[in-house]
């Protein structure tokens, strides 16, 4: 979230409520809870699957969801609302790309927990979350899958503040993004960012 130049040069400002949100480094106290709750749900949910060799090593667990969620009853809706998307579905069933994908969905569930837990890259772990979200929405799937991809566009949005409690702290000041110059690598934790407009501090 920063200032917006439009075609005329007029400099359209967010309100200061969604700067606050989304710029200050003080609102990372509040992203710091939804950020442990999200990764949390994560962590929690994968822990069973990767004692189990249904979803790492066989897939039959993952297996068993496509085939659910490709049937088309004789009454009521199909699980899955568009086709193409069906269609993508049943291509990877008929590869057997479950015994793979099922594995590949451990490590991102695992990956996704942990970074959002440490605040590591928050804005890119939240991503990858919404997208297996989506995903499993897409395939009929609802559960707490709703509420999950909320947060996390949430956390896409805050992705320069929701890790500032955390790993990002250190990681984002050291690829130079979003504080850039020697002002912004010596504030203190709880100093706010004012958002960059024209290679100029935004007063």
């Amino acid at each position: 979230m920063t200032n917006v130049v439009t075609h005329k040069g007029e400099v359209v400002q967010d309100p200061s409520l969604i700067q606050l949100l989304f710029n200050d480094s003080r609102a990372g106290w509040l992203w710091l809870f939804l950020r442990l709750w999200l990764g949390w749900q994560w962590f929690s949910s994968v822990l069973p699957k990767l004692s189990n060799p249904k979803w790492m090593e066989t897939g039959e667990a993952l297996q068993g969801f496509w085939m659910n969620a490709v049937q088309i009853p004789e009454q009521g809706r199909p699980p899955i609302t568009f086709e193409w998307y069906r269609g993508f579905i049943q291509i990877l069933l008929d590869s057997g790309a479950h015994v793979w994908f099922a594995k590949l969905v451990v490590a991102g569930e695992l990956l996704v927990g942990i970074a959002l837990i440490i605040g590591a890259f928050t804005g890119i772990a939240a991503f990858m979350g919404g997208l297996m979200n989506w995903n499993f929405m897409m395939a009929g799937t609802a559960s707490s899958n709703p509420l999950l991809f909320t947060v996390a566009v949430l956390l896409i949005l805050a992705w320069k503040v929701a890790g500032y409690i955390g790993a990002d702290y250190f990681l984002l000041r050291w690829i130079g993004t979003p504080w850039k110059g020697l002002g912004a690598r010596t504030q203190g934790p709880l100093t706010s960012i004012r958002p960059v407009v024209g290679g100029t501090t935004g007063k």
